[in-house]
């Protein structure tokens, strides 16, 4: 900080949410960090539709069974402070 001027550290990034159903009803989120932006619902919802065949993963509610959502996350954060 400079003479009561705050400096804002801004850091800006995308997720990419797939949010699958297992046996036990419950949601499970698979989060992707920095994916392509340029892929389609399609080609999204065919690799959910690989994970479930496959049991690529499991959940303590048991095996991933439907899928229930996807989506872009994007967030900014705004850092005021940095104590160093």
């Amino acid at each position: 900080m400079k003479g009561g001027e705050i400096e804002l550290n801004v850091t800006e990034s995308t997720s990419l949410e797939l949010v699958f159903t297992n046996l036990a009803g419950r949601d499970v989120t698979l989060r992707i960090r920095e994916p392509k932006e340029d892929l389609t619902a399609e080609q999204i919802l065919a690799v959910m539709d690989d994970i479930i065949a496959g049991n690529a993963f499991t959940s303590t509610g048991g095996d991933l069974v439907s899928k229930k959502d996807v989506r872009y996350l994007h967030t900014t954060i705004n850092d005021l402070y940095d104590p160093a």
